[in-house]
């Protein structure tokens, strides 16, 4: 697209509305958006071995409610770690949310999560080979729960969390896609 193809609100000034810590909300024409401050990104995790999915659970305050989610962090969002990478990232919030160390990654890509309303991005990395060195929860006041999930029962297991009133992260459909896609017949 050329700049005279783009829509007209494309072409108007983005303007920071508000800025925080990790959030910054933005303008540009009619449209009203957030974006992570500093430039910085997620790694998402999606830890698969031996027929298992490892999955985390969470309050997320925004929701008012726990969220079952694949394990991530954010990229480089402490002091000094500002050049960390997405594969560093993700070691790190596996072990520190899992208890899981990965002998494999793959990076599977960036993705962006709800691109109507949020520039973030997140790389997502395959983990495998996994071994538990610790008891995961996450880091002080995460409160982190960890579930190993059979992918065979993952439909069954993320719709008795729902039933239970549990969000459920739209990144977990990546795990429920064949079953949502398939032939009717």
């Amino acid at each position: 697209m050329t700049e005279n193809t783009l829509p007209p609100d494309a072409q108007q000034p983005e303007q920071i509305e508000w800025s925080g810590k990790f959030i910054t909300a933005k303008r540009r024409g009619r449209w009203e958006y957030v974006s992570r401050a500093r430039g910085i990104r997620a790694a998402v995790i999606l830890p698969v071995d031996q027929g298992r999915v490892i999955l985390v659970e969470q309050f997320r305050v925004p929701l008012g409610r726990n969220c079952l989610e694949l394990p991530a962090g954010l990229i480089g969002d402490e002091v000094g770690a500002e050049g960390e990478g997405a594969d560093s990232a993700a070691a790190r919030e596996l072990e520190e949310e899992t208890g899981f160390r990965a002998e494999h990654w793959e990076d599977l890509g960036e993705f962006f999560s709800s691109p109507g309303m949020v520039t973030e991005s997140f790389t997502l990395l395959k983990a495998s080979g996994l071994t538990r060195v610790g008891p995961g929860g996450g880091v002080e006041g995460e409160n982190i729960t960890v579930h190993e999930v059979a992918l065979a029962d993952i439909a069954e297991v993320i719709g008795d969390f729902r039933a239970r009133g549990v969000a459920i992260d739209v990144k977990l459909l990546l795990l429920l896609g064949a079953g949502i896609v398939g032939e009717s017949k």
